[in-house]
């Protein structure tokens, strides 16, 4: 039932009945409890049909419900917050991870400082920690398997340490699975049976849902779209490969050629800068931007060509490139499509980095309580 409500919205016990199939009655004893809880409270009044009865009432998340503590770690800053049920973000904290760091608890000091901060403006204790993690994680243990730039956490037990030193449900996965958890729960995959994240920043990545079920390879393992080769003898990839696709759609690559190109400050340069600069008319700036969108356009095509989701949500920096970028990537993802007549597929920016992914670490904690089947 509560898997329905996140689907539809607020919406009243009839509707609820009518959308899991089960009785009036049996809404009813599932609702009240909730209230008294106060996980759900009641709001505005349906009016009758033509048929007559009584009014009803709409029934959505209680703002005076416990939230759920969200953190998102990646290899140079680690951000904090609550999220209420109805995925209202507030009690932002966020601390850099300085670069000399070698020491994992050390590290982990620091994000528990920060979860404290974030934790302390709650009215009540947290219904639990939820993480996303920019890198690879063990899904049967909650430990760090592999971090990029961050050699001591490899293998840090951090679902284990969160729930010992909190005291409260502590989920763990990685960052473009948070991505999609998000999606489900509070952004564009809401009622999706099939759609896609797309992760394009500093590095690449994507998560898939699949008929109604979230995709996940064997042993855990999250989809490494990256490292899908799209150029035969390409650039060298960190991975030791030629030609990833991860060579020339992140901004390691825009920022290597920008500053090949002699656009200005080419090492602070991001989607939103690059539309800056193509719109004060600075030379050479439109046609890299056309580059990186078509370079972008060429993974999701192969993505869209294989698993043929029905939308495809980009986040990352890639969302601050803001109208201009999503059309150009349009674009060129039609042209190299082998057929794009057959039906119209979604390309939507998600919301901005740290609030899809922030979301998606509260959502992961509600699949889990809940057994939702995200």
């Amino acid at each position: 039932m509560l898997q329905a409500l996140y689907d539809m919205g607020p919406s009243s016990r009839v509707e609820l009945a009518r959308a899991t199939g089960a009785s009036r009655a049996t809404i009813g004893s599932i609702v009240q409890p909730l209230i008294n809880q106060s996980i759900l409270e009641e709001g505005d009044l349906v009016p009758p049909d033509r048929t007559g009865g009584k009014p009803a009432t709409k029934l959505w998340f209680s703002k005076g419900a416990k939230p759920i503590c969200a953190v998102r770690l990646m290899h140079d800053r680690v951000h904090t917050c609550l999220v209420s049920l109805e995925g209202e973000i507030y009690a932002q904290h966020d601390v850099d991870l300085a670069k000399d760091l070698t020491d994992a608890a050390d590290a982990f000091q620091i994000v528990s400082a920060c979860i404290e901060k974030s934790i302390a403006s709650a009215h009540e204790q947290v219904l639990g920690i939820g993480m996303a993690v920019a890198g690879e994680l063990n899904p049967q243990t909650g430990s760090i398997a592999a971090m990029d730039l961050v050699p001591y956490l490899h293998g840090f037990p951090v679902k284990a340490e969160l729930a010992k030193r909190f005291g409260v449900p502590a989920c763990v996965d990685q960052n473009a699975r948070a991505l999609l958890v998000g999606d489900r729960w509070f952004g564009q995959g809401r009622g999706q049976r099939n759609f896609a994240v797309v992760y394009i920043g500093h590095s690449l990545g994507a998560a898939l849902y699949v008929d109604g079920h979230p995709y996940r390879a064997a042993e855990g393992k999250h989809c490494q779209i990256g490292h899908t080769i799209v150029q035969l003898n390409g650039q060298m990839c960190r991975c030791g490969r030629r030609g990833c696709w991860e060579t020339i759609a992140t901004l390691r690559w825009l920022r290597g050629e920008a500053k090949a190109r002699g656009l200005p400050q080419a090492g602070l340069l991001d989607a939103s800068r690059l539309v800056w600069l193509v719109e004060t008319g600075v030379e050479g700036a439109r046609e890299l931007l056309d580059d990186y969108a078509s370079n972008i356009s060429v993974g999701l095509a192969n993505l869209q060509q294989l698993m043929a989701p029905s939308r495809i949500t980009l986040h990352g920096d890639i969302v601050r490139g803001g109208k201009l970028m999503l059309d150009l990537i349009r674009e060129s993802f039609r042209q190299l499509m082998f057929n794009p007549a057959d039906n119209e597929i979604a390309l939507a920016l998600g919301d901005c980095e740290d609030v899809a992914g922030l979301r998606g670490a509260a959502g992961l904690v509600l699949c889990e309580m809940l057994n939702f089947m995200i």
